[in-house]
């Protein structure tokens, strides 16, 4: 019996390429929030944002018994999707290694929508943001520059994790969530004929 490593199994873009071509396609799931999904997307992927799949990840499971491919931005999230399904029994999981971002770097296809920033880059914008104006507002009032060192303190802790508190706040905007996305239209995109 072979022990789990903490490090998902990976698949890279050449890889999956191969496979989307020779007619083995796995099923793709991509855990980023409805928008980032809207953005662009691999086709014939599924959105399973990151916060759903872990609430219902036992019932996923059950509609999930081919080889899955998670996929995210960058392959962060993808991991900890790897992980919640893991821990629900479900077998042949792999990352997309460098996630949406490596597989468009390959110029690969993908399907575009409306476009948004990703929720990474909002997490550097709000982070960035809120430092600076404590740093300045520091020179009025020098409490003030502890602002910013909670900042610091939680983007440290967020790389130390790997999750990011941040970044969940920010996903729970209006402008994050695009469109509605719940389990029963998952369960019903995933039951129904695969391309």
């Amino acid at each position: 019996m072979t022990t789990p490593t903490s490090t998902p199994a990976a698949l890279d873009v050449p890889a999956l390429q191969h496979l989307l071509a020779t007619g083995h396609t796995p099923r793709l799931i991509d855990v980023r929030t409805p928008a980032e999904f809207e953005t662009a997307h691999i086709p014939g992927s599924y959105n399973v944002p990151l916060d759903l799949l872990r609430e219902h990840r036992d019932e996923l499971r059950n509609h999930l018994d081919e080889q899955v491919v998670l996929v995210c931005r960058s392959g962060q999230r993808a991991g900890q999707a790897e992980q919640a399904l893991a821990g629900a029994g479900l077998p042949n999981l792999r990352v997309l290694t460098g996630g949406i971002a490596a597989w468009q770097a390959a110029q690969a296809p993908v399907t575009t929508g409306t476009p948004r920033w990703d929720l990474e880059r909002q997490v550097r914008l709000v982070a960035g943001s809120i430092v600076l104006l404590a740093v300045l507002a520091s020179t009025l009032f020098e409490p003030v520059k502890w602002v910013a060192a909670f900042i610091g303190a939680g983007l440290t802790f967020a790389a130390l994790s790997n999750t990011c508190a941040m970044g969940m706040l920010l996903s729970k905007l209006p402008y994050n969530r695009g469109p509605r996305t719940d389990l029963d239209q998952v369960v019903t995109a995933l039951t129904g004929d695969r391309r």
